[in-house]
């Protein structure tokens, strides 16, 4: 049976110590969800990703850039970003992770989704 639990501390001990290498490391995958802890050093390079994805920052402070919008996020905070759209993360400090879950169809869901609350 897969593991249902994902300590911060247990998946950034997993992250690639090569400076080369992107700071990313999926810890769990079911169906098209997708969970990853992200941790850029100095810069984040991303790109746009073909899925919908939520952040959850785990630790540390930064701006997310999202579509040319700034907003200062910290740990506890959640971002959603649509498939597609431009995003990356600045001015982070040197403890900065966030959590990344990607799910759903290439090209993304789509606004027209809609969910009863139950």
């Amino acid at each position: 049976m897969a593991d249902f639990l994902f300590s911060l501390a247990d998946v950034t001990g997993q992250l690639p110590t090569d400076p080369t290498v992107e700071p990313f490391r999926y810890a769990f995958r079911h169906g098209s969800m997708k969970l990853g802890l992200y941790a850029p050093q100095s810069i984040d390079l991303q790109h746009p990703h073909k899925q919908d994805e939520l952040y959850i920052i785990a630790s540390g402070t930064g701006v997310f850039v999202k579509d040319g919008e700034r907003r200062w996020v910290k740990t506890h905070d959640v971002l959603f970003v649509e498939a597609g759209a431009d995003h990356r993360f600045e001015e982070f400090t040197e403890d900065f992770s966030t959590w990344v879950i990607f799910w759903g169809p290439e090209g993304g869901e789509g606004p027209d989704i809609t969910v009863d609350d139950e």
